[in-house]
């Protein structure tokens, strides 16, 4: 069988839509591309199994929605895989529903949050033939695949819709049908090493602030957060944190040495929601020492705050090849963060960055604004602490965002029952307006937005940044690019 990875260009004035292995969709100015880890791992799967595979990525290969056409017809798949997002449901629709009425035979197959938190939605607005609900799709489409192919019996999570009985007309009805809730007790072990040349991998590995080395790519040892219960997050919906799973430090280090061995990547990102940490870190680092690939690749991660690291295990990363350490700060605000579940003090943000810093890491900090709770002088200490940790040389880097509430997360349940929400129209979950009601003004989100990317502007930060560009021409080239993409981001924040 023939299958196709696709993910179809999104032409829009918005700009460039942020899909694949994106938390959050955001359309903007500029290209950031993330390297799919679970579709690439769908791919070899399905490869290893005997298929035939073409990735087909329009967004990260820059083509129009004419070009990806032809070259979806011109490989002619069996069958279709399309990530999705909730911004974006209603164009994924649209295009099934041109591609299937052109050509009936094609299979096309949805994944992602959205449709593991709304299924039905999907069969009701276009003529998608199966939804593979959960996180664990690579595993599932293969399963899908089988059944297709040799009547295999469909694993649990599966979607899809049969025709009965006569309509007016001579119509047949559908019935939509489903194999029972997803269940993530697949062992990440047995996967296959990524064929990144299969998956273009190049494609991803150069327009992404995360480098500061490329060319970069993604791992993912972890599926997803040993956390897993933050009210806001949307991959929760795929990853339960009560079925958090991860490789086994051998299973995950012999992936490094399989990419280093293989392609010139020079920094990897692993995406776990949250890397693993206690004996298995110290493990996996005393690994990546012994092996010496710490002297061949730096390394990327995830973190919590409140991740009961202790100072010598921060020494031990920067050892071991850690560089880049993404932490979701989210609110400045105590009563924010215990009602987003985020199980973290706000004490912690400051101890945890800089012990990170100490070890001579380059803290990233994710901060997000429009909670419906919150006043203009509960957000402006958001921007005062994002001020304070920069100008003390406690974070390097920082992310800002809006709130926004999708479907199949707490505090989408919690805004419909509370009557926040402005709208139902998925197309403006975009992170282009804010969509829950809030004492301040859309204008003034967007202004403590901008904010936030102006919050490292200190002299104390800018002159720190210089003196290690002086010494540093990887760090300098970095700084240099962040720079000219701050302008960016600054953009994508306007109303």
């Amino acid at each position: 069988m023939k299958i196709a990875i696709a993910y179809p260009p999104l032409e829009s004035v918005k700009g460039i839509p942020l899909l694949g292995q994106n938390r959050q969709f955001q359309w903007a100015k500029q290209p950031w591309n993330a390297y799919p880890v679970v579709p690439a791992y769908a791919a070899t799967l399905l490869e290893k199994a005997g298929h035939q595979v073409c990735w087909l990525d329009g967004i990260a290969g820059g083509q129009t929605f004419k070009e990806w056409q032809e070259e979806l017809e011109k490989k002619k798949p069996d069958l279709m895989m399309i990530e999705t997002k909730t911004p974006v449901i209603k164009r994924h629709w649209r295009i099934i529903n041109k591609l299937k009425t052109k050509n009936r035979k094609l299979k096309i197959v949805l994944v992602g949050d959205h449709v593991t938190a709304l299924p039905e939605e999907s069969f009701k607005n276009s003529m998608v033939d199966f939804c593979l609900t959960g996180g664990d799709y690579d595993f599932l489409l293969l399963n899908l695949v089988n059944y297709l192919t040799k009547k295999d019996k469909l694993e649990p999570g599966i979607w899809y819709q049969e025709r009965k009985g006569l309509k007016n007309k001579g119509e047949k009805s559908k019935v939509i049908k489903n194999t029972g809730r997803f269940r993530l007790n697949h062992n990440l072990d047995e996967l296959p090493f990524i064929d990144r040349d299969l998956t273009r991998w190049k494609l991803y590995a150069y327009k992404n602030s995360n480098y500061s080395r490329n060319p970069g790519t993604y791992t993912m040892l972890g599926r997803d957060c040993w956390w897993g219960k933050c009210s806001f997050c949307s991959w929760t919906t795929l990853y339960p944190g009560r079925d958090f799973r991860v490789m086994s430090p051998k299973r995950a280090l012999d992936e490094i040495g399989f990419v280093l061995d293989h392609w010139p990547v020079r920094e990897i990102m692993d995406d776990s929601g949250t890397f693993p940490v206690g004996n298995w870190l110290r493990e996996f680092c005393q690994g990546m020492i012994r092996r010496g690939y710490n002297r061949r690749i730096k390394l990327d991660c995830n973190l919590r705050f409140n991740n009961n690291l202790r100072q010598a295990d921060y020494y031990l990363m920067a050892r071991a090849g850690f560089r880049f350490i993404l932490y979701g700060l989210e609110s400045a605000n105590q009563k924010t963060l215990d009602r987003l579940n985020k199980n973290l003090k706000v004490v912690q943000i400051k101890s945890g960055a800089k012990m990170a810093k100490k070890a001579g890491l380059w803290p990233h900090v994710t901060v997000m604004i429009g909670y419906p709770w919150e006043t203009k002088k509960e957000a402006l200490k958001t921007l005062n602490l994002a001020r304070e940790l920069f100008k003390n040389g406690w974070v390097d880097t920082l992310q800002a965002t809006i709130v926004i509430p999708y479907p199949g997360t707490p505090l989408f349940k919690e805004c419909r029952k509370k009557n926040w929400l402005k709208t139902l129209d998925w197309e403006r979950y975009d992170m282009k307006e804010p969509i829950m009601k809030t004492s301040i003004s859309d204008q003034e989100i967007m202004t403590l937005i901008r904010g936030l990317y102006s919050s490292f502007w200190s002299l104390n930060f800018v002159w720190r940044k210089l003196k290690e560009g002086l010494t540093d021409w990887e760090k300098f080239k970095y700084y240099t690019w962040l720079g000219l993409k701050f302008f960016s981001r600054k953009l994508d924040f306007r109303l």
